[in-house]
């Protein structure tokens, strides 16, 4: 008997503490509903007309009543404006999902009526990253639909979030809300502004597993053809078969090869900068070396601030570029992050402000390995192109973008 008692004691705690667990559930999807649709100054209105009119029949004053009335009939009409059907189907997409700063782009929004009955007039509240584009959806009928294109010419380098769309019914008041969101969200990557480079040629040997130099020898691993024996080759290289067809030593020659791991650091304090236009300058400079090295298939490791990558291919990099932001927690030597993620590159690149002291760069460089090349590259806005060779750096300012090609070719 008393074992039956303490096993309905427990479920009749369990049911209470699921009755407890539903009805919390349910209040809280009544107050989520209410917060929804009805906006703070629509509470507030609503709290205004039940108190005056609750007050006026105990201190009779008209003044009560009048506010009462017209708080009702306000609270009443922005229902009644909110009423209506907004089951649309929204479908987001772009002109490009890559393009360069300047280029223009188009967003194309089309909103269709899937449904039976038509829809009511609502608004159209789109996100382009930072900003909003509002337009106004007009009635639809059953199987109607209505393309809104938004076009704008691409002024700054960002990585920009457009969407979803956000459909908003309610009345002009702002008391009563219904807002819903549509579509999918969209990544929007605008370049920086590059510059085509001639072959980067400079670079170390590091071992035999990299890219064909272009530079034949007689000892690797990438055959390249065959010539005839001169006095002092190696007869190892000797090719006997074709030496028989030929009628005298014929020897192997093989192409190059060499891996240039090629490191590309950006410095992104702020502080380093005079405007921000030398900002996205230096970025620039980053990029156009690092898309020209992936088109040679070099292996490339970038660093900015706190984001470290091996970008894969040009796209990918001018992606990343993309996102690239002033970060005043930068560390300010470069090299210290730059080895952490790169030590044995061959070919080390910085691209660093015009603020940027030398002394400071130069201590920046001494850690670097002395088999591999440095060069920094100063992003000076207006400043003449110079070229400066230090024991264990060069030294280059670019004082326009157009100028890097020419720096390059020189480096070369």
């Amino acid at each position: 008997m008393a074992t039956q008692f303490v096993a309905a004691s427990r479920f009749s705690k369990r049911r209470g503490r699921a009755l407890k667990r539903m009805l919390k559930h349910y209040a809280h999807r009544i107050k989520h509903a209410f917060g929804a649709y009805v906006s703070p100054w629509g509470w507030a209105v609503g709290a205004t007309a039940a108190i005056s009119l609750s007050l006026f029949p105990v201190l009779g004053w008209h003044e009560l009543l009048a506010l009462g009335i017209v708080a009702t009939v306000m609270l009443s009409a922005a229902i009644a404006l909110s009423l209506g059907n907004t089951r649309f189907d929204a479908h987001i997409k772009a002109s490009s999902q890559r393009v360069t700063v300047g280029d223009s782009m188009r967003i194309i929004v089309d909103i269709n009526n899937t449904g039976k009955t038509a829809t009511t007039h609502a608004r159209g509240d789109l996100p382009l990253g930072e900003t909003h584009e509002r337009f106004t959806i007009p009635m639809l009928a059953s199987g109607q639909s209505k393309r809104t294109e938004l076009s704008f010419r691409t002024v700054s380098r960002a990585v920009l979030a457009v969407g979803p769309l956000r459909v908003r019914k309610g009345d002009p008041f702002g008391l009563i809300r219904h807002e819903k969101q549509l579509g999918e969200r969209l990544t929007i990557f605008i370049h920086p502004k590059t510059v085509r480079l001639n072959t980067l040629n400079a670079g170390v040997p590091r071992d035999l597993e990299g890219q064909p130099s272009g530079h034949i020898v007689d000892d690797d691993l990438d055959f390249y053809g065959l010539r005839e024996y001169t006095p002092g080759d190696d007869v190892r290289n000797v090719h006997w078969l074709s030496s028989a067809k030929a009628g005298s030593l014929m020897i192997r020659q093989y192409e190059a090869t060499k891996r240039t791991d090629t490191s590309l650091t950006i410095g992104v304090d702020p502080n380093d900068y005079a405007t921000a236009q030398e900002f996205e300058m230096a970025v620039s400079i980053h990029a156009s070396i690092g898309v020209k090295c992936l088109f040679q298939d070099r292996p490339v490791f970038t660093h900015a601030g706190q984001s470290y990558t091996r970008p894969r291919n040009a796209m990918e990099l001018l992606d990343q570029a993309s996102g690239i932001t002033p970060d005043r927690e930068d560390n300010p030597n470069l090299a210290v992050n730059t080895l952490t993620h790169a030590p044995d590159a061959s070919f080390y690149f910085f691209t660093v402000g015009s603020l940027k002291g030398l002394d400071h760069i130069k201590r920046m460089t001494k850690a670097l390995p002395r088999s591999a090349r440095c060069v920094v590259l100063q992003a000076h806005l207006g400043a003449n192109r110079t070229i400066k060779q230090f024991n264990n750096f060069t030294l280059a300012t670019v004082g326009e973008l157009d100028d890097l090609p020419i720096i390059m070719g020189v480096l070369a």
